[in-house]
């Protein structure tokens, strides 16, 4: 099963950091946010994983290289700018191949077993039937109380109705790969309008996570998991 890592974005909010080291090689924990991720997915079995790179990518592809070290066949799509989501997907589509791919952020640090997407990326393979995209919401942080989409048992809906709460998108879903067979290579596409289009036409369904999840976007982010992982946030009895 393939895997791929969002890695293209300037990283606007975490400069001066990423002026020089690409977002996703920043540390936290000793260790740099995109290799945290590549150390789940293997241990969870996607093992082939395709990157997209932009910014500074020669730099990531230098630091990963093949993925071997990780014990991962690692392969990457070259974006001249950054192709926003939906874009860079499309654009990788000739190293994801058709089926059912994992697709997350490199730039999100989560406690989420990845293993558990698989049964249900086989399952979603083996039909032609919907859903077509599985999408693993959060509770919404501090910084994005509204939410994103409706989570209904195992469904999305853009407005549930009767007051119903929204969750966050967790930046992790499987997508069946010819949802972007008809969209432009090398364009820059945002991803929003197609997840209200898909959700609307009943194709999402959708988990809730409520464990360990971040959004690293800025350096107090990065700062604060950094303390998290190497346990200096934790109060001095439980040390």
């Amino acid at each position: 099963m393939k895997a791929m890592i969002l890695a293209a974005g300037r990283g606007e909010r975490m400069r001066p950091l990423s002026d020089a080291t690409p977002k996703p090689l920043l540390s936290a924990g000793g260790k740099p946010l995109v290799v945290w991720q590549i150390e789940r997915l293997v241990a969870a079995g996607f093992a082939q994983i395709v990157i997209n790179v932009a910014h500074l990518g020669g730099i990531i592809e230098t630091t990963l290289g093949d993925g071997r070290q990780f014990g991962a066949a690692i392969r990457y799509s070259r974006e001249v700018e950054p192709l926003e989501v939906a874009g860079g997907i499309a654009t990788a589509l000739p190293l994801l191949g058709d089926g059912v791919v994992l697709v997350t952020s490199g730039d999100i640090h989560a406690e989420y077993d990845y293993a558990s997407l698989r049964a249900r990326a086989g399952a979603m393979a083996a039909t032609d039937q919907a859903p077509h995209l599985h999408m693993v919401m959060v509770p919404n942080p501090a910084y994005h109380p509204g939410g994103d989409f409706v989570l209904t048992d195992d469904r999305l809906t853009l407005n549930g109705g009767n007051g119903a709460e929204r969750t966050t998108f967790g930046n992790i879903a499987l997508y069946r790969t010819s949802l972007f067979r008809e969209l432009p290579r090398g364009k820059k596409l945002k991803m929003l309008p197609y997840y209200r289009e898909w959700i609307a036409r009943g194709w999402a369904s959708g988990e809730l996570f409520a464990g360990h999840w971040a959004n690293v976007g800025t350096a107090a982010d990065l700062a604060s998991l950094d303390s998290r992982l190497l346990g200096n946030d934790l109060p001095r009895e439980t040390r």
